[in-house]
């Protein structure tokens, strides 16, 4: 006869799930919870809520998050399609093929046909013969994506918005893996390394890992490429403390894995992934185009899945390599939907065939080259919120200067100050503002806040310590 579960103990997890209507996770549960009650017994109790229908679930794996029903009724990510998955849709023009390809991927799993890896893909397509993009599209991306004329070292565009760079793709293609940090939490953590209060430390080390990752290849830019080095290396980045086996990191699959929600069976045999994905590796550095050669290595890396775990991932930061090598705009995946990318995905996998990718690329990327158009643009536009409040940051940030804060230090004192001084609608803005020129203080602008050098340089010295203790 199966233990009673403890009704009390059922009744305080839904409680707190109740309090959190965007959804919590297991770890967040468990610290909640405040009890020394094991794991995997908790993992048990919220199956038995989900059985019972007292709980829902969003997300898969370590991703999952759990919502009263009342909760997830009115989040549209859990019911139904949603609503940024349909404004993208509306925005974005598909051709037939890829229209026939997203309604056949939304029919119910058991109504699609199972199928293995199919090597017939990667060796029909030629390099610069075949091609995935069309001379126009191609075209297209380049007209919205080049900045400047002047040749410059490879790298030298992605350097210049490293920053930005940084917390946009980190967040976004997080996002794409189910992680519920926001851009704010994101930036944050990036920037000061305060995890965001509620969240699974597991989501905070996958930004992190980001990070690294794209910093790793700004910085290396003239000697990164479609090469073994370059992509074992940004897997392992990636992977970094996420993986069962830590040592799966930068080393190709030796195991059969599985594709949740989807009839495609991955290929098994360690020689035959090894060979496909040097394969890849040669086909893609031959091809001429950077656009050709970032959706190529879209399609063709996750298609393989030649790692345990972390595919998409470095696929997605992998198609900016060729993007950051020729000083185009990077491609940072700006307000795609993961319905809209998953699907994309599924159609590459089960039906071999790109047009829904590749419409969504060729949307993605025209986003963010708006968004980065629209920041060098805006960067000459007085702000008005910084001039309404230029005396309070010149205040606060000369204080926090002057008495050497290192960044933990100086996040709680901005969060107080704010706190303090401004009216609370503007006091979360007034935060952005005030970590942001924090962040962008150097030896060229410092005397704006009526600091001394010796101040600036005594203040350098705490805020290059370690951002984790």
């Amino acid at each position: 006869m199966a233990k009673r579960i403890p009704t009390k103990e059922l009744q305080a997890i839904e409680a707190i799930v109740c309090d959190h209507p965007n959804g919590i996770g297991v770890q967040g549960i468990a610290r909640q919870l405040g009890t020394d009650l094991p794991r995997r017994t908790l993992q048990y109790r919220l199956k038995y809520l989900v059985d019972k229908k007292r709980l829902v679930t969003e997300g898969e794996k370590r991703w999952v998050k759990y919502r009263a029903p009342a909760a997830a009724a009115e989040h549209p990510a859990v019911n139904g399609e949603s609503q940024d998955a349909q404004e993208f849709e509306a925005h974005m023009p598909i051709s037939k093929s890829a229209a026939a390809i997203r309604k056949y991927v939304r029919k119910p799993i058991l109504k699609r046909k199972p199928v293995g890896y199919n090597r017939e893909f990667l060796d029909a397509y030629r390099p610069n013969v075949s091609a995935y993009l069309s001379e126009k599209e191609c075209t297209h991306l380049e007209e919205i994506g080049t900045l400047t004329t002047a040749e410059q070292p490879a790298g030298t565009h992605a350097k210049q918005i490293l920053n930005r760079l940084l917390i946009d793709l980190s967040w976004n293609s997080s996002r794409l893996e189910g992680n519920t940090y926001s851009l704010l939490d994101t930036r944050r953590l990036i920037a000061f390394g305060e995890e965001a209060k509620g969240k699974a430390r597991l989501e905070a080390q996958m930004i992190l890992n980001h990070k690294d990752a794209i910093e790793f290849l700004v910085g290396s830019a003239g000697e990164t490429g479609f090469n073994r080095h370059t992509v074992l290396n940004l897997h392992a980045l990636l992977a970094n403390n996420l993986l069962a086996e830590p040592e799966s990191a930068g080393r190709l699959r030796h195991i059969a894995i599985g594709i949740q929600k989807s009839t495609f069976h991955p290929l098994e045999v360690p020689q035959l992934i090894e060979e496909y994905f040097d394969q890849i590796l040669v086909t893609a550095t031959a091809i001429k185009n950077p656009f050709e050669q970032s959706l190529f290595i879209m399609v063709q890396l996750p298609y393989l899945q030649p790692f345990d775990d972390v595919n998409k991932r470095v696929s997605r930061l992998a198609a900016n390599i060729p993007l950051i090598k020729a000083n185009l705009t990077p491609l940072s995946f700006t307000d795609v939907p993961t319905k809209n990318y998953t699907e994309a995905v599924l159609g590459v996998y089960e039906l071999n065939k790109v047009d829904l990718l590749k419409d969504l690329f060729i949307l993605a990327y025209e986003r963010s080259a708006s968004r980065y158009m629209a920041v060098r643009q805006s960067l000459g536009e007085p702000d008005p919120f910084r001039l309404e409040h230029r005396i309070g940051l010149r205040n606060l940030i000369g204080h926090i200067v002057r008495e050497r804060m290192n960044k933990k230090a100086a996040l709680v004192c901005i969060a107080d100050w704010s706190e303090e001084h401004v009216k609370p609608a503007a006091r979360e803005q007034f935060r952005e503002v005030a970590e942001s020129e924090l962040l962008g203080m150097h030896e060229g602008n410092f005397a704006r806040y009526q600091l001394k050098p010796l101040e600036f340089q005594a203040w350098q010295e705490a805020w290059s310590g370690p951002i984790v203790k």
